[in-house]
């Protein structure tokens, strides 16, 4: 059985909680993940995001990408 691989951006918002993880976007490859993750960051307000690769089920192994402003220091998914 083959492997599954997906392209993630995720927003952060700053809450009274400190970061906290918005709506994540599934997109088609990793360029368009780390755009999309920059544009949330950059265009739309976001105190930061983050792009994944995120491969495998039910095991799942996560690549960062890219990071964009302030994003939490673990990445647990």
């Amino acid at each position: 059985m083959g492997s599954t691989l997906h392209f993630i951006a995720m927003p952060f918002d700053r809450t009274e909680k400190g970061l906290v993880a918005g709506e994540f976007f599934k997109c088609k490859s990793p360029e368009s993940a780390i755009e999309r993750a920059k544009g949330l960051w950059q265009v739309l307000g976001h105190a930061g995001s983050v792009a994944i690769a995120r491969e495998g089920y039910p095991e799942t192994r996560i690549t960062v990408l890219r990071k964009f402003g302030s994003v939490p220091g673990d990445l647990s998914f």
